[in-house]
């Protein structure tokens, strides 16, 4: 996994490209209400002013933005609990735009000497019973206070022990004036039946997103944590058993890079041609060369989009 030095260090430039803020809304809403479920969960929406909205700014950090407080919420909350999102218009003018993103759960909530002093740090978690249960907030948080202050937004977290919590993000951008017209693109197939991809994860969050794209499309999805597993389940199947490999690059044990020089190296029949693919938040030039000169196939860079993941697969399967 990915330390929060390494975290800072490749996150440093806020990227200024178009995106549409429904579609990544939409999408980042899909990944929520499925995890949510699976935790038995009720997510209600609210953003009825928000609809094709071309922007300029990152949808990559406002996706991790959105996901992280979604998972934190659901993380925390408790069963049979629910969540509730608003989004809403605060400031418009000719050239910007100015948006409240409000999460609120019913949850096992934090003291506020622990919002004030600990929330936003790396590795932390209440220190209450409930929460003891987990293993913390991990870089979820921390991430997202980064995250908002280098797009010159702000966040303000409110909570009540044993009531839930409520975090509320305001997010400027750019109008994009200009939007790139929609390519004419035959959308994927969507129909994986019949394919097993070996899936190479320790987020759990990501390798619930991935699995769920997957499953949705008929896929068997086979999943391990770290490189030297993906390495062992490859070599103890019968050629041919997988159809692709998802790879993340940044795992303990082994990562993604040593996995795949592995595979390429192991002198099986499908060692050469097995389609692998890097799964990463790293999407410089620099990083997806480094991919392919490792023998993988394509880079599919997170948070992960459906159609894209299916189009790269459904290029080689």
């Amino acid at each position: 996994m990915m330390s929060y030095e390494e975290f800072t260090q490749k996150e440093a430039a806020l990227e200024s490209k178009p995106f549409n803020l429904d579609r990544v809304c939409t999408e980042a809403a899909e990944i929520v209400r499925f995890q949510a479920e699976s935790a038995g969960l009720h997510v209600e929406e609210e953003h009825p002013d928000v609809r094709n909205v071309n922007l300029l700014g990152s949808e990559l950090y406002l996706k991790k933005i959105l996901l992280n407080l979604f998972s934190n919420c659901i993380k925390y909350n408790k069963p049979g609990g629910a969540i509730y999102t608003r989004m809403r218009e605060l400031e418009h003018t000719d050239d910007t735009v100015t948006y409240e993103f409000f999460i609120r759960d019913t949850g096992i909530g934090m003291t506020q000497d622990f919002i004030d002093n600990h929330l936003f740090e790396a590795f932390t978690q209440g220190d209450n019973a409930a929460r003891s249960q987990y293993s913390g907030t991990g870089l979820g948080m921390s991430i997202v206070a980064q995250l908002v202050k280098k797009m010159n937004g702000t966040i303000q977290v409110e909570s009540t022990v044993g009531e839930g919590s409520s975090f509320t993000v305001v997010l400027p951008f750019a109008i994009d004036h200009d939007p790139p017209a929609a390519a004419e693109k035959t959308p994927p197939a969507g129909d994986l039946r019949g394919k097993r991809l070996l899936v190479v994860e320790d987020n759990e969050l990501n390798m619930e997103i991935a699995e769920f794209i997957l499953k949705s499309t008929g896929a068997e999805v086979v999943p391990v944590f770290d490189g030297e597993s993906a390495v062992n389940a490859y070599a103890q199947a019968a050629p041919g058993t997988y159809q692709a490999i998802l790879m993340d690059l940044m795992m303990p044990v082994m990562d993604g890079y040593a996995a795949t020089r592995a595979i390429r190296s192991s002198g099986r029949p499908d060692a050469g041609t097995i389609p692998i693919i890097a799964m990463s938040a790293n999407a410089y030039a620099e990083d997806v060369q480094k991919c392919l000169d490792t023998g993988m196939n394509a880079h599919i860079s997170k948070p992960l989009y459906k159609d894209v993941m299916l189009e790269t697969i459904e290029r080689f399967v």
